[in-house]
């Protein structure tokens, strides 16, 4: 799953990819105008409580690449100066200025969030319609030498992206069918794309949800997740040398989760992925799936072959693991199901695949 951090300059977009990535992914970044990679790795109580039960030799938490596109400046999305790394973004965290601090400018001059939200949404909007107006341009040119059905099912479709982009919203509200959803999947529709809005505030105003909330109301209807948060404060939390003084820090400030926690939580449930786990000789895995999957999907992202000979499935609910204290004994009680290929996964289910290739 990959996430976009972008934003106006000057917002914290750098101090809150190095939360999410680790310092050290941006010491080598020295230009500004290329994209810079990294991996979060989700922070997973469930997973600290399997590895105390299973006490396994290695094991490896879900991961989130994380990327770092060059700065948004006037009309650079529309252009298409900056599409080659927004592409293959998932989720876009758009963090907005919420901080006062004289010595850092705002290149609009003034902190307005709602303003800000609104001109990188118009720029997403333009940029999915200049594409969709010159896709369909060819499309007719195509059409008038030959009569294509699938030619003519496209057309229908980004006719009705075109007026719902006209109207000025985003593409992700605009429902669509398997076909259609196959259809676009290459497309660089970024409207189309989740957005999470990150507001990025000053440590005093860390505990006043006024302008949280009215960026929540005005985007909720837009399908946009927003949250705060306070980016400096959290890098000096970061930097406490025991947990002990970082949990007693977060809790002088008011602070119930961290960054880390409080974004790619809202990530995985904007994309409608679900955990699962697995334990296999010595090692502990998460792993994501989409809501919905089944057993067969889960076993082909462990490995191709898992799913091309899979038996069956045999699960253990996270709840009778916490309750009956060992897999032995979940066992013994009858507790571990066994399962075909369409079971569909639950969020925290500990699988073993049986396969046979």
């Amino acid at each position: 799953m990959n996430i976009g951090i972008i934003g106006l300059p000057q917002t914290g977009k750098k101090t809150l990819f190095g939360l999410l990535v680790g310092k050290a992914a941006l010491e080598h970044r020295g230009d500004a105008t290329k994209t810079v990679r990294g991996v979060a790795e989700i922070i997973d109580p469930r997973l600290d409580f399997l590895l105390e039960t299973y006490n396994p030799k290695r094991y490896q938490r879900a991961r989130l690449d994380v990327l770092l596109p060059q700065k948004i400046e006037d009309q650079s999305v529309s252009k298409g100066n900056i599409f080659r790394d927004l592409a293959e973004v998932e989720v876009f965290c758009h963090v907005v200025r919420g901080f006062k601090d004289d010595s850092v400018y705002h290149i609009r001059g003034s902190i307005d969030p709602l303003r800000d939200v609104g001109y990188v949404n118009d720029e997403f909007v333009l940029h999915d319609l200049i594409f969709i107006e010159k896709r369909l341009e060819r499309i007719e040119k195509d059409l008038r030498k030959v009569k294509d059905e699938a030619a003519l099912f496209e057309k229908k479709l980004l006719t009705r992206f075109k007026k719902h982009l006209d109207e000025e919203r985003p593409l992700r509200l605009v429902e669509m069918s398997s076909d259609e959803e196959k259809l676009i999947r290459s497309y660089p529709l970024l409207s189309a794309r989740e957005m999470l809005v990150v507001l990025n505030v000053s440590d005093s105003d860390v505990s006043s949800t006024a302008r949280i909330d009215e960026l929540s109301q005005r985007y909720q209807s837009s399908k946009i997740r927003c949250v705060q948060v306070a980016a400096a404060m959290e890098a000096e939390i970061a930097a406490l040398e025991s947990e002990e003084e970082r949990a007693e820090f977060m809790t002088e400030m008011g602070l119930e989760a961290t960054a880390l926690h409080i974004l790619t939580r809202q990530c995985i449930e904007a994309l409608g992925l679900v955990s699962f786990f697995t334990v296999a000789g010595d090692e502990l895995r998460q792993w994501f799936v989409r809501k919905g999957a089944a057993a067969v999907e889960a076993a082909g992202k462990i490995h191709t072959d898992m799913a091309r000979g899979f038996i069956r499935a045999e699960v253990i609910k996270l709840s009778d693991l916490r309750e009956l204290g060992s897999e032995e004994k979940v066992k013994s009680a009858g507790k571990l199901a066994v399962k075909g290929r369409d079971y569909i996964v639950e969020d925290g289910d500990i699988l073993f695949i049986r396969f046979n290739v």
